[in-house]
C-alpha cells in the first residue's frame, strides 16, 4: 500500500546549512556524521543476505558521501585541538571500514602527539611501519 510508506529522511550529511557553523557546532557535526556513518560500516562489514552487491554499493556511496561532508566541516574549524579531536573521530570510522590508507593520511593531519598514539595505540594497523611495509 502507497499510503503508508514513507519517504526516507535524509541523511545528516546531505542536509545543508544554512548559517554557518563555528568551531563547537562543526565538531558536534562531524560527531552526528561519524554516529551515523558508523551504522553504515556496520551494514557493509556484515553484507550478505539478498541483493547484497546492491546494498553494499550503496552503503559505500553514502559512506563516502559522510567522509566528504565531515572532512569539509572539519577544514572549516580554526582552534588546533578541536580539529584534531574531529579528525581523530573520521579516522576511527575509515578504521572501522578498514580504509586504512584514507586513515593513514588523515593521521599525519592531527598535530597532537597525544591524539595521535591513542589512535596508533587503538589500531596497530596505523603505525608509520605498517605503512612503508
Amino acid at each position: 500500500m502507497r499510503w503508508f510508506r514513507k519517504d526516507p529522511q535524509p541523511d545528516i550529511w546531505d542536509v545543508a546549512d544554512d548559517q554557518p557553523l563555528g568551531d563547537i557546532g562543526a565538531a558536534q557535526k562531524i560527531r552526528d556524521i561519524c554516529a551515523a556513518a558508523g551504522s553504515i560500516a556496520s551494514e557493509m562489514a556484515a553484507g550478505g543476505g539478498r541483493n547484497a552487491g546492491k546494498k553494499q554499493a550503496a552503503a559505500a556511496e553514502r559512506y563516502q558521501a559522510a567522509i566528504k561532508r565531515a572532512l569539509e566541516t572539519a577544514m572549516t574549524i580554526s582552534d588546533e585541538a578541536m580539529r584534531d579531536v574531529s579528525v581523530s573521530q573520521i579516522i576511527r570510522l575509515c578504521v572501522k571500514v578498514n580504509h586504512l590508507k584514507t586513515a593513514r593520511v588523515l593521521l599525519r593531519a592531527i598535530h597532537s602527539d597525544k591524539t595521535r598514539a591513542e589512535l596508533v595505540a587503538e589500531s596497530p594497523g596505523l603505525s608509520a611501519q605498517e605503512a612503508a611495509s
